[in-house]
């Protein structure tokens, strides 16, 4: 009887072993893929209908979670670094952010992130950034533990 006891926890253990190296296996796809393989595309968000024509665009990026949560910067016609590199727009202290991670861009009024080639990815909302999205205001842009969003 002992014996078939014995045979039963190497067969679990031996079954546990396996799920852990297919979770691993599956975590480590998704950060080289980014995600789920095949996913389409999310349409970008539309501007807020309360909007008047003649509006300026956001005025303010603030940071909303994070080590310098906080911290808010007045946006220009300019391009926005985020990242660790000491000449970054937005210099970030999180280990989780490449030196160069993101860029927010001005185009006509509209602003555009886009991931800079960093290993942990940019996220807007919950879509991952793999070339320029428009971002809303009020949409929340994801960089390791950094959280910022466009303000009037």
């Amino acid at each position: 009887m002992a014996e078939i006891v014995l045979q039963a926890f190497r067969f679990g253990f031996l079954l546990l072993l396996w799920l852990f190296i297919f979770a691993a296996f599956r975590v480590v796809r998704a950060d080289l893929f980014g995600g789920r393989a095949g996913r389409v595309a999310s349409v970008p968000p539309r501007a807020p209908a309360g909007r008047k024509r003649g509006s300026r665009g956001p005025r303010h990026l603030v940071v909303t979670a994070g080590p310098l949560s906080g911290t808010r910067i007045t946006l220009g016609e300019q391009a926005i670094l985020v990242g660790r590199a000491d000449d970054s727009t937005l210099v970030l202290t999180d280990d989780f952010a490449s030196s160069r991670h993101a860029r927010l861009t001005n185009r006509s009024g509209q602003w555009y992130v886009e991931d800079l080639g960093s290993t942990n990815g940019t996220y807007l909302d919950q879509q991952r950034v793999q070339g320029p999205l428009l971002v809303s205001p009020g949409q929340p842009i994801r960089i390791g533990q950094t959280v910022l969003e466009l303000r009037s």
